[in-house]
Formats: C-alpha cells, sequence, structure tokens
C-alpha cells in the first residue's frame, strides 16, 4: 500500500471506531482488507489453498490418518473385506432387472446378473456367520465386515452384519457416478475417499481375511492388488476366498498362468475357490485355528 492508502485506511478505522463509540454502527470488529483476503485464512480453514496441487501429499495423509485413527478409536482391530460387483441385484430387485432389459442382448445380460444374484444370498449369509460369532482379543473386536460402501455384493455385506445388530465398515469413493452408503453401513464408520490408492490401503491394514464375489474392473483391481501383496511377501498371507468357481474358471485361466511360467505353481495356492457362506467361513476359522460357531 502506498503511504496516502495507508493514511487513508487509519482514517477510516479511526472514523469506525468513533461511530462505534458513539452507537451508530453495531458493536462487532471492524475487518480490515488484510483480514478479507484469502492469504489471511488459516491454512488449516483454507479449503482453496488445500485443494492445490501441490498440497497433494497432505490430503493423502489425511486420507490415511482419519479412517485409521476413527477405527482404531473404534476398536476394531481387524476385517473380514468383501469385494464384489455393483451390479448384481439382491433376489427382490430380480424382476426389476428383468423389466428393464428392453433388447434381446440386453436381456441376456440380465439374465446372467440375475443367475448370479444368488451370490447377494451368500454375502450377506458370510457377514452374518461373522457378526455372530463376534470374536474379541485383547480387547479388539476382529473380523468386523468391510466393504465398499456401495450397492449389490456390498450392500449384502453390510446387511448381513446389520441383521445381526452389528457394526460395519463401509469405503465409499468419489466417483463421477457416485452412489450413496447403502442404508446398512454404521454411520460412524461410513468413510469416503477421492484416491483409490488410499481406500485400497485402508480395505487391507486391517484385513484379516478377504471375500471376493463376481465382480467387474474395480473386483479384480482389489484381487490382484491383493494377490499381489501376498505373493511378494509385502503382506502376510490371510484366507483369499474366490466365491463361485464357475465364474472366476472363466474368466480368469489362473492354471494357464502357472503354466506360462509367469506365476509359480504355488501361487494357486494363495487363493481358495468356494461356493457358500458356510465353506469360507470353515477355511477362515482353520486358517487361524479359531474355535468359534
Amino acid at each position: 500500500m502506498t503511504e496516502d492508502e495507508i493514511a487513508h485506511e487509519l482514517s477510516r478505522r479511526k472514523f469506525y471506531k468513533a461511530e462505534q463509540e458513539a452507537g451508530f454502527v453495531e458493536s462487532h470488529e471492524y475487518v480490515t482488507p488484510q483480514q478479507q483476503d484469502p492469504a489471511y485464512r488459516l491454512a488449516f480453514r483454507d479449503i482453496d489453498f488445500l485443494l492445490r496441487e501441490e498440497l497433494r501429499p497432505v490430503r493423502f495423509q489425511l486420507e490415511l490418518l482419519k479412517p485409521e485413527m476413527l477405527l482404531d478409536e473404534a476398536g476394531i482391530g481387524s476385517t473380514l473385506v468383501m469385494y464384489g460387483s455393483a451390479r448384481i441385484p439382491s433376489p427382490e430387485e430380480a424382476d426389476a432387472v428383468r423389466a428393464a432389459a428392453t433388447t434381446p442382448d440386453k436381456q441376456k445380460v440380465a439374465e446372467r446378473l440375475i443367475a448370479k444374484a444368488r451370490y447377494y444370498e451368500e454375502a450377506r449369509r458370510l457377514a452374518q456367520i461373522a457378526s455372530r460369532s463376534a470374536v474379541v482379543e485383547d480387547g479388539k473386536r476382529h473380523f468386523v465386515i468391510c466393504s465398499g460402501g456401495g450397492p449389490s455384493i456390498m450392500e449384502a455385506a453390510n446387511r448381513g452384519a446389520a441383521d445381526e445388530g452389528a457394526e460395519s465398515i463401509g469405503l465409499n469413493i468419489t466417483l463421477r457416478h457416485e452412489h450413496t452408503p447403502n442404508a446398512y453401513v454404521t454411520p460412524h464408520l461410513s468413510f469416503q475417499f477421492h484416491y483409490f490408492a488410499l481406500r485400497k490401503m485402508h480395505f487391507l491394514l486391517r484385513a484379516r481375511a478377504v471375500a471376493a464375489f463376481p465382480g467387474g474392473f474395480g473386483t479384480f483391481d482389489e484381487l490382484f492388488e491383493l494377490l499381489t501383496l501376498v505373493q511378494t511377501g509385502k503382506m502376510q498371507p490371510i484366507p483369499i476366498l474366490l466365491f463361485g468357481g464357475d465364474f472366476w474358471r472363466r474368466v480368469v485361466n489362473f492354471a494357464a498362468l502357472a503354466e506360462e511360467g509367469v506365476i509359480s505353481p504355488g501361487d494357486l495356492d494363495l487363493f481358495h475357490i468356494v461356493e457358500t457362506a458356510e465353506e469360507a467361513w470353515d477355511h477362515i476359522t482353520a486358517f487361524y485355528g479359531l474355535d468359534v460357531a
């Protein structure tokens, strides 16, 4: 500011103070031009500043810390993570999916999705069994159900926990076709992520078992990252359960990968194919030597 501008500002403040003392203006603090400028905002309250490109590492840290701290405060020691499609209908939705298919090609796809509705029920059932078991060790809850927070298989997971009156976690992600958390996620365990990388990290930080149901690119992304982490020793082995042998053998030729030499034959033992919730839970409890119902 020039000297004239400074003098004008000082005079303006003096006049404002006199008006205030005379009762002509409300007795709240005069906001100066300096205080009005964004540069004066506290950094942690300045959203425009926090969203700058240079602040991405800080945003990474925030997305890492917030769920970690809240889950720890909630006494959650480990999770049973459930991956799967956002498109498979629940049995109750089957008729609506069939009615919405207006062409022969769409009808074929609709019937394939409807045939997979049984996996919705298996996901719900597995969540019920794990939640009913209520494993607690060292004051921490274990095998707490954790899903992506969205519809379909994710909804089934959270719904199964809710059936048993248990809390469950939802890790939502902001997308162009953004969906809200399904109605069964425990509100104080419902998180939203911007970065896929941080979301996937939180899926696995507490994972004590992972169940992967039929799904698309997102399910494949999450599953193969998990397999890679265990294969390379970056993560300790855990039960990795693939629901639906017909689906997985059709869409991924795991045996061919071993035959081609791009994975080791032993890598085929990193996961276990199952058909029912009971079979999956039996595998989990046997893996850890747990004596639970």
